[in-house]
């Protein structure tokens, strides 16, 4: 049905400079009226409202806000920018749509000039908003006329949507798709193209250990649980499964992180060895392996016991990290910070630096706390943050998250911005170019149909969207196997290395449920 619907009506959508040469300039033959909205969902006010201007003119012009520009609740708009417009483009009484890339209509209505301007009733309740007002007076400037539709139903897009989000992620997939030229079986040919690559992870080395109990029951007099052991499992985790999720991709992964001198470190480098990974583990005497380790009791978690250091390097141990950046032949360096020694502000700076000439630079900080700043690093092709760290790391709690991702690309220079925002998907932001000038930001909503653990599922967004960007050089394609990455994560018990064929199977189920054909 979608494909169905781009053929059908994509012709409706056009520019505002293709539209205003279409209609030519005043005085014209046929008269044009033009409604512009937002859309986000079509309601029976909006009908009422594109119904009664279609009867004051020969030409409608539907007018949508873009992506960027909406304000209005924390997470809209649920249904992207390009799917509106075609949303507006199937109805038969509009003739042509148009995305506004600027904050309010006063440039298209000046460039456009519509005979007529139509607003719902309500914006005439107790005199014009100063909005409305400065489309009035652009529009009487040039001898158009605004008109108010009927008032009887008043409906709010926004109220509808608080009971309930619309649940439309396989249009909104296709219809990204679509707009930029790719199907499936690019997504397929990605996959296969994902090995090979040299790829250098730096980071801090993170023991995940689950120790699993059963209770016995708690104490009378104090707050205490009895259990009983029944085993432990650990995980290499932190930027080490990083490396295995690059490793399992199939690319050439050098891994360099500091280890104390203890059994965790032990298994920690004969376990990376044995996944085929070249590590560089620095032994640092005066400090213990990273260990997180949560108690379990009836599926259950009790408790978490971590046992780390969290000092700064010292500056022989800074002066091997960086030499070992800046001499390991690579394709793309990734930083994967959790603030347990290695990256500081001072450290960063000295690490970047090393990063050699025209290596892929990748970073992401996984702290959320007063610990870690992803606005650290500076002017690094990707940065993947989670939408609380960029939060913190702005001081912004408010915004919309396409303002927040707008203000931290800004505040890091970063060419690529993934902002992971756990089950509701994934904000991407990525250079604006001719070629799609209209939509350097989009959304991926989560495949995760089940969650068992969530633990890992950004590092595993992380290593195939790198890995994607070398192979394709294309945001949406890494964005989404990264994103399928995640999801096929999120089905297995603590951190494992996700597999080329986990992502092809789960990006098979999507296309099944799709329906989608070429």
């Amino acid at each position: 049905m979608t494909a169905e619907l781009f053929k059908k009506y994509e012709s409706k959508l056009k520019t505002a400079d293709e539209l205003a040469k279409i209609v030519g300039g005043c005085p014209r033959k046929k008269k044009v009226i033009m409604c512009h909205g937002v859309f986000d969902v079509v309601h029976p006010g909006h009908v009422r409202h594109l119904a009664y201007a279609k009867t004051k003119a020969d030409i409608l012009v539907a007018s949508v806000t873009a992506d960027r520009h909406i304000t209005k609740g924390v997470h809209r708009p649920h249904v992207p920018e390009r799917l509106r417009a075609l949303n507006l483009a199937a109805f038969e009484m509009v003739d042509f749509v148009i995305i506004d890339e600027n904050a309010k209509p006063l440039q298209n209505l000046a460039a456009i000039k519509p005979d007529f301007f139509a607003k719902g009733f309500e914006y005439t309740s107790g005199g014009l908003p100063p909005a409305t007002q400065e489309e009035a007076d652009i529009v009487e400037g040039y001898g158009g006329e605004m008109i108010f539709t009927p008032g009887d139903v008043v409906y709010s897009s926004s109220r509808l949507i608080e009971l309930a989000a619309p649940d439309i992620q396989l249009e909104k997939l296709l219809t990204l798709l679509h707009a930029n030229g790719l199907d499936f079986s690019d997504l397929r040919e990605a996959i296969a193209k994902l090995k090979g690559f040299r790829i250098h992870v730096v980071g801090d080395t993170i023991i995940d250990s689950y120790t699993r109990t059963s209770l016995i029951g708690g104490q009378t007099k104090t707050p205490t649980f009895s259990v009983l052991y029944q085993g432990q499992d650990d995980y290499i985790g932190g930027a080490g499964i990083v490396a295995q999720h690059l490793r399992a991709a199939g690319a050439e992964v050098t891994f360099s992180t500091i280890l104390g001198k203890d059994p965790l470190g032990e298994f920690a480098i004969d376990g990376l060895k044995s996944a085929g990974i070249k590590i560089n583990g620095i032994i640092d005497e005066t400090r213990p392996t990273t260990n997180k380790n949560a108690f379990i009791a009836n599926g259950y978690r009790l408790l978490k016991v971590d046992t780390l250091d969290n000092r700064p390097i010292s500056e022989s141990i800074l002066n091997k990290l960086t030499s070992a950046v800046s001499t390991t032949p690579t394709d793309a360096v990734v930083f994967s910070d959790f603030r347990h020694g290695i990256f500081n502000q001072w450290t960063i700076k000295e690490l970047s630096r090393s990063i050699p000439l025209g290596a892929y630079s990748v970073a992401d900080s996984q702290v959320a706390s007063r610990w870690g700043n992803i606005t650290e690093f500076m002017n690094f092709d990707m940065i993947t943050p989670n939408e609380r760290e960029a939060r913190f790391a702005l001081g912004d709690q408010d915004s919309t998250v396409g303002s927040l991702a707008g203000a931290l690309v800004e505040a890091t220079g970063c060419r690529v911005l993934f902002l992971k925002l756990g089950d509701r998907g994934t904000f991407v932001s990525r250079p604006s170019t001719q070629e799609h000038e209209n939509d350097s930001y989009f959304s991926i909503d989560s495949f995760a149909t089940q969650v068992v653990d969530a633990v890992g599922a950004g590092d595993a967004l992380l290593a195939y969207a790198t890995l994607a960007m070398l192979a394709t050089n294309n945001e949406i394609i890494a964005s989404i196997l990264g994103s399928l990455a995640a999801a096929c994560e999120c089905g297995f018990d603590g951190n494992i290395p996700i597999q080329p064929d986990d992502v092809l199977a789960r990006l098979n189920q999507v296309e099944k449920m799709a329906g989608y054909q070429k």
